[in-house]
This record gives C-alpha cells, sequence and structure tokens, in this order.
C-alpha cells in the first residue's frame, strides 16, 4: 500500500474543484483497506472512501484525512448463473450496466448513462427512468472503520428514495474530528465491497438483449438531451421533494421550483445554475467549492421564500466550509 501525501481532489472529482487530500491511498485488497483505516485511526484522522467522486464536493481547503480510493480489484463483474451478477464496489455503473445487457439480463440496463461507481449507487440508491438499484439488488457486502465485514440482505439496507442505511451509519456520533457531511468519514460509517443482483433474462420479459440496448441508447438520448454533459458537474443537485405523484412530476421536481424562481443561468463566481436543467449547477468558469456550496444555498433560499419548500441537497460535502 503506496500513502501520498496532499493530492488535490479536483483530480478527482466531476466537479473537478477542492484542495488537496492530507493523504491518499489506492486500495488494491480488503488488506488494505484495513491498513488504510488502521492508518487513518493511529493518527486521529477521518478517513472518506472514493469511488469516481460524481456525487462529492470537496472543500477548497482540502481534507484532513486519509481519502482511500478503491483500486481495479474493486471493479470485477461475476456472472453467478440463473440471472445473479456480483459486481464490486470501484465497478463503475455504466460497465455493470452494458455488462448485463450483453448478458441478455434486464433491471439494471437504464441506468447505463449514470456516472459514477456502484459503491456510490448502493450508497445513493440511484436510479433513473423507472430503474433504481434497489429494486434488483439482493445482498450487500460491506466492511466496517474497525476491519469488520458484514452481509446484508436487501431488506436489511433499508432502501429508500436517494437512502440507504449507509448513509445512516455515516451520519453517526462520529468520535474524530471533520466528519463528511453525509459521507463515510468516521468509525461506525462502512465502506461497499460488492454487491448481489437478481435479474430477468430479457427472454422472459418477451424481449432481446438487443431490445435491451435499444432501451439503455433511448434513456442515454434523453439524458444527452436534457443534462448539461459537457460542463464539471455532480449530477442532480437537489433531491426529488416528497409531494406529488408520477402523474404530477413537475410537483416533485427540484428543477421546475428552481427555474421558476428565475434562478436559471444564476452565477456566483465561477458556479452556475445550468441552463440546460435547472437542477445541475455546474462549474461554468474555473469555480470555487466555495462559489458551488454557496450557490447551493442561494438556490435553497431563492426557493424557501418564493414557494415556501426546503430542498435538500444530494450532493455530498467533504471537509471544513
Amino acid at each position: 500500500m503506496i500513502i501520498q501525501e496532499n493530492v488535490p481532489m479536483s483530480e478527482h472529482t466531476s466537479f473537478k474543484v477542492g484542495g488537496p487530500a492530507r493523504y491518499f491511498v489506492k486500495a488494491e485488497s480488503v488488506s488494505d483497506i484495513k491498513e488504510a483505516i488502521a492508518f487513518a485511526n493511529e493518527h486521529a484522522l477521518p478517513n472518506y472512501i472514493l469511488g469516481k467522486g460524481t456525487n462529492l464536493l470537496v472543500s477548497d481547503s482540502g481534507y484532513n484525512g486519509v481519502i482511500i480510493q478503491l483500486g481495479k480489484f474493486f471493479s470485477e463483474i461475476t456472472n453467478l448463473g440463473n440471472g445473479k451478477i456480483r459486481a464490486r464496489g470501484a465497478t463503475p455503473l455504466a460497465r455493470l450496466a452494458r455488462y448485463t445487457i450483453n448478458e441478455g439480463l434486464a433491471g439494471i440496463h437504464k441506468l447505463a448513462g449514470i456516472p459514477g461507481s456502484l459503491g456510490g449507487a448502493i450508497y445513493m440508491n440511484a436510479g433513473a427512468y423507472g430503474q433504481d438499484v434497489s429494486q434488483t439488488c439482493v445482498e450487500v457486502e460491506s466492511i466496517d472503520s474497525a476491519g469488520n465485514l458484514h452481509t446484508r440482505a436487501a431488506a436489511d439496507c433499508k432502501f429508500g428514495y436517494r437512502h440507504s442505511v449507509f448513509q445512516e451509519l455515516a451520519k453517526c456520533e462520529p468520535k474524530i474530528p471533520e466528519p463528511a457531511e453525509g459521507g463515510q468519514s468516521n468509525f461506525l460509517s462502512e465502506t461497499i465491497l460488492s454487491a448481489t443482483f437478481q435479474l430477468t433474462p430479457a427472454t422472459e420479459l418477451g424481449k432481446t438483449a438487443k431490445d435491451l440496448e435499444s432501451e439503455m441508447q433511448e434513456c442515454m438520448t434523453k439524458r444527452r438531451n436534457s443534462q448539461p454533459l459537457s460542463m464539471p458537474n455532480a449530477g442532480s443537485t437537489f433531491k426529488r421533494l416528497d409531494a406529488g405523484a408520477a402523474e404530477t412530476p413537475t410537483l416533485i421536481a427540484p428543477g421546475y421550483y428552481i427555474e421558476q424562481a428565475g434562478l436559471k443561468g444564476y452565477c456566483i463566481g465561477g458556479a452556475e445554475v445550468s441552463r440546460v436543467h435547472a437542477n445541475f449547477i455546474v462549474n461554468a468558469d474555473h469555480a470555487t467549492a466555495a462559489d458551488i456550496k454557496a450557490l447551493s444555498e442561494h438556490v435553497q433560499n431563492a426557493v424557501a421564500q418564493k414557494f415556501g419548500i426546503q430542498l435538500k441537497r444530494e450532493i455530498i460535502l467533504l471537509g471544513k466550509f
């Protein structure tokens, strides 16, 4: 295990912002994770397990702790037969979705356009176009910050809209300074090592692998046409609202309220509310993390004043702001 010092987090997050991590470790085995966690605990520092960094905003002052990024070992996919697929935590969700299409299995094929790793997808219960990972997940393996392994059935993962038990564990009372807001950086949190899915053969649905590919491509086209994919961002900034129903999607879409508040294109520093999709904040012109955080708070305040609605941030904040 190699420990690097003062690694810029702007190089490891989709926002392309963030100061240096005091220590940075690339883990290529479970033992590497245990060793890195032990190093953090020994130095009384927090640790954060990093996937693709696509839902993360790191402070401009950096992270005074140990960033543990999962390496290639944690990106393997295994077909267990009978529609079951196991993938390790660092597997890109897009690659997993495409793999299942090639195997003629339906259930997560519409998630191919979601950036990030499987671990982050499980943590956030990522979803799109009527599918989310909890619908087909049957088991999750994780490791806690003491090095203990855990295996949970899906029912024990407390999946909900953009929610899982792993978020609850991360928000437990920290025993070390500077925990991540919503992140995995205290002794009680757990890191997702792998997940197993029970998928449905396309033939049982009267479809072929080609049909699944077509459905996936349709979703990808919708994503390209409706999201600012050419600019650094971290996906949806705010969570969907509880109110409303599928028949009235605007009532649950944060972007609707943000746009109605006249904030599309609004800027603070180099951060901008996307002109393509109002629920995206983009790094339009050398934004800082402070710019992005300030803009997200301005949006929350403006929507609250105009509509009496409190938007809840989906993006994780890491470090001191």
